[in-house]
């Protein structure tokens, strides 16, 4: 786990309570100062440079050396390495003495950077004039600070300040510190004179859109952070994509100091709908516009007939506890059965969970049958008894988005029960994976590790999940320490394996951290492959199947020899966070290279999804948009990733349940042919990613990656195919009029068209 677990700095902590109003807790949603007239400078390109220099923020130093960057993007996204540490931007830029003359208040000097990951310090000419979060001493090793990329980054000086030279050029120096996962600036910097509407704020992340049936409504708030009144016309309009006004409000609208107003607005959520707030500011004309797009659901219903889900194939070792639970939807009560049921495996007739003991090597082929008063389902179903596990990818859930270090007994139980409550285990989700934290400070007498106070019985904790028919997972370290400074496994590891096996444990997070000081500088392939060997060693001793999950963030390009380890699935890249950027970055960038190695027990890991109410501790609805959710779930199905939850099952609402529980979508990831996912259009607006799915048909992705609505085109040619061909909507279980040439669809930003073409 590539990320930091200290407790937050409390002044960075209340700086990032004070930016509520504007961090973004329902979604990365477009956010932008549509004030553009003259005095508005906006920076943007710049130079850059990684490395640390405190010359760099002079406004004399020669960067004529240094690459041009754009900062709307993070410099991974633009060509630069994947990058952790510190680096600079520079930008010049001559401030007219107009903006001050011409400005309504003239005692101010605004500058607008947005978000930056993950801290920085801001220069104007050598002086240093806004900062925000920590960095590592200067000479020392990297700290892996707190995030504190979602804080809105806008630092002011006084209009006299003699660092400001007016009318001749300046140097705006801006130094970054990135502690993980994409890094610097991801929006143009703006200097402007301070104004009223500066002081404006809407706040609309902070409430997130409540479902009714078939309708949605939000409360927003207008305010005004300053110590003055502004006046003005908020108005609000929720257009759909038929280009229909579902909701329009218009108010005038006087807001004294730190006063403030709340709106509420309601409209039919049967679309996906853009809603646009803006205030216009009296006199001026300046305004600020901010849009959000509605969490709309595709998904349809579950139907009332008995339907089964899931993987279609199961992978154990002879003579290993057997725990599967067939996953079926339709009007309860459901009974199950299962015609050749291997001898030594039973199936309860009411629950749908098989166990028992697995039988000896080979293929198993059986049918599972599942009845309701309206009728039965029928499925063919493959145990295979051999040497290979995670014969689909794992589905389940991850306590590390969710709760960070927090985790408990009472937590994971908790997010049991909430999976239960809404049958995500009928649409295959299996793993309750506890992460790090549940370690005691010292072994016991003879060794052994220990839970600390939060988790007060493993066994009967796994007891729990297996009789619920779900698995139980646990995390360590071949180092000494975990990534947040628990005990794990150095030279424990055959007692620790014997422990996880004692305890009913089904799946390994086995995550790389202090081993780097046992490593001492040991950079070749055998030093990378050492300590998981060790590890492989002991779980094959024991008596049950433990999935094996590598986490060293695709070091020495884990996916070519992960399996030599037999490593089930290996995390390809640093942890992900809930932005696009980060999503952009590990999902599109990293994993074209690792998909050639996709095959049946052997799973790239992208790492977890960032869907939901996340926050590692500090918990918020993900600031992914909607649109942004539905390619992060459509593009992890297609690469057949692990699909590991990390939000809180207790607050799930509808729009996430949707994203979650369509079974189609679900299919094309847990597809038994785990044919590699191919990109085969790559544009600067879009990319097409294509996978072959058993049944001969193939399952197609249309990304916009850009920030505007996009028509994307795909033609069987490019496809490799010829012929008449069926289209089916994966998302809305929806047939599409049939095609001998291709397809097109429009799609929004960041969004996409997941379709499966099947021959007629």
């Amino acid at each position: 786990m590539f990320i930091n677990h200290l407790k937050p700095n409390t002044q960075i902590y209340m700086k990032w309570i004070l930016s509520a109003c504007i961090a973004i807790v329902f979604g990365a949603f477009i956010v932008s100062m549509k004030n553009s007239p003259p005095q508005d400078i906006q920076l943007k390109t710049g130079v850059f440079k990684t490395g640390d220099d405190a010359s760099w923020s002079s406004g004399t130093f020669n960067d004529a050396a240094w690459g041009k960057i754009d900062p709307s993007k993070n410099w991974e996204q633009q060509g630069y390495d994947n990058y952790d540490g510190i680096a600079w931007y520079r930008f010049k830029v001559t401030i007219p003495s107009s903006i001050k003359n011409d400005a309504a208040w003239k005692d101010s000097l605004n500058f607008s950077l947005g978000q930056i990951a993950n801290s920085d310090e801001t220069y104007l000419n050598g002086t240093l004039i806004g900062k925000t979060g920590t960095f590592p001493a200067r000479g020392a090793a990297p700290v892996r600070g707190r995030n504190t990329g979602n804080v809105i980054r806008n630092y002011r000086i006084a209009s006299n300040n003699n660092a400001i030279l007016w009318d001749k050029e300046n140097v705006l120096a801006i130094r970054v510190y990135n502690s993980r996962g994409n890094g610097g600036l991801s929006s143009i910097p703006v200097i402007s004179m301070l104004g009223r509407i500066t002081g404006v704020k809407i706040a609309y992340t902070q409430n997130p859109f409540v479902f009714k049936d078939k309708s949605i409504s939000k409360t927003i708030t207008l305010q005004n952070t300053f110590a003055t009144s502004v006046a003005g016309v908020l108005s609000i309009k929720a257009v759909n994509d038929d280009n229909k006004v579902v909701f329009s409000s218009t108010d005038a609208v006087t807001l004294g100091a730190m006063d403030k107003k709340s709106y509420n607005l309601f409209f039919d959520n049967s679309s996906r709908t853009v809603v646009e707030y803006k205030f216009v500011e009296n006199g001026t004309n300046n305004n600020l516009t901010v849009t959000e797009t509605n969490p709309y659901i595709l998904t349809p219903a579950v139907g009332p007939m008995p339907r089964i889900n899931g993987a279609k194939i199961f992978g154990i070792r002879p003579g290993s506890p057997f725990i599967f639970k067939i996953p079926a939807t339709g009007k309860l009560p459901l009974t199950y059965a299962v015609q050749n049921l291997p001898k030594g495996l039973a199936v309860n007739a009411q629950t749908g969970v098989i166990s028992g003991v697995a039988p000896a090597k080979g293929e198993y082929k059986m049918y599972f049958i599942v009845k309701n008063a309206l009728g039965q389902a029928k499925r063919e179903f493959t145990v295979k008894a051999g040497n290979l596990l995670a014969l689909t990818p794992p589905m389940g859930w991850d306590s590390w988005n969710a709760w960070g270090l927090t985790v408990s007994d009472e937590k994971v139980r908790s997010s049991t029960n909430s999976l239960l409550k809404y049958g995500l285990q009928n649409h295959g989700w299996t793993y309750m994976n506890i992460d790090d934290g549940w370690e005691a400070p010292k072994r016991a007498d003879n060794g052994e590790i220990v839970p600390n106070e939060k988790f007060p019985d493993m066994a009967g904790l796994g007891e729990y999940l297996h009789k619920n028919g779900l698995k139980f997972g646990i995390y360590s370290s071949p180092g000494p320490t975990t990534c947040g400074g628990y005990l794990a496994s150095y030279q424990h590891e055959a007692q620790d394996a014997a422990s996880y096996a004692k305890w009913g444990i089904d799946y390994l997070k086995y995550d790389l951290c202090s081993y780097r000081t046992i490593m001492a500088g040991d950079t070749t392939l055998a030093g990378a492959q050492k300590p998981y060997f060790v590890m492989r060693d002991q779980l094959v001793k024991q008596n049950r199947d433990i999935v094996y999950s590598l986490c060293q963030y695709g070091g020495k390009d884990v996916w070519t020899w992960g399996r030599k380890v037999n490593g089930n699935l290996w995390r390809t890249t640093g942890d992900i966070n809930d932005s696009w950027g980060s999503l952009f970055n590990i999902g599109f960038v990293q994993q074209e290279k690792t998909t050639p190695y996709t095959a049946p027990g052997s799973w790239n890991d992208p790492d977890m999804l960032i869907i939901g109410y996340v926050g590692w501790g500090n918990q918020h609805n993900t600031r992914l948009t909607p649109d942004e959710q539905y390619t992060h779930i459509s593009l992890w199905s297609i690469l057949s990733a692990p699909l590991l939850l990390g939000c809180d099952l207790s607050k799930l609402d509808p729009f996430t349940l949707n994203l979650i529980t369509n079974d189609e979508v679900i299919a094309v990831d847990q597809d038994p042919k785990a044919s590699p996912a191919k990109r085969i259009v790559k544009t600067a607006d879009y990319e097409v990613w294509v996978k072959d799915l058993e049944d001969g048909s193939k399952a197609v992705g249309l990304f916009n990656i850009s920030a505007a609505t996009n028509t994307i085109n795909i033609n069987w040619k490019a496809l490799g195919i010829t012929g008449n061909y069926n289209i089916r909507d994966i998302w809305r279980q929806k047939n599409l009029p049939k095609s001998a040439t291709g397809f097109s669809s429009v799609v929004p930003s960041h969004g996409v068209r997941l379709v499966k073409i099947s021959k007629i």
